[in-house]
C-alpha cells in the first residue's frame, strides 16, 4: 500500500517540476507531462490546505473553553 505524500513532500516535488520547466531544456512531450504532473500536485496541495483550514475553523469557543469537533473530509 502506497504511503500518502504529506504536504511538504508534494510542495517540494512541485518546486522541482517548476525548476525543470524553467530550465527550458525538456522536449515538448516531457514539458507537457511535467506540467500535467505539476497541475495534479498543485490541486492536491490546495485540497490539503483547504482541509487544514476546515479543521482549524471547527475549533469552537464554547463557554470560554476551546472544543475540537471531529472533521470528515469530503
Amino acid at each position: 500500500m502506497a504511503k500518502e505524500k504529506d504536504f511538504e513532500e508534494m510542495l517540494d516535488n512541485l518546486e522541482e517540476i517548476v525548476q525543470s520547466l524553467e530550465k527550458d531544456d525538456l522536449k515538448l512531450d516531457e514539458s507537457i507531462s511535467k506540467f500535467e504532473e505539476g497541475m495534479k500536485l498543485a490541486k492536491e496541495c490546495n485540497k490539503k490546505l483547504e482541509e487544514a483550514e476546515k479543521k482549524i475553523t471547527i475549533l469552537l469557543n464554547e463557554n470560554g473553553e476551546v472544543k475540537e469537533e471531529n472533521f470528515v473530509a469530503e
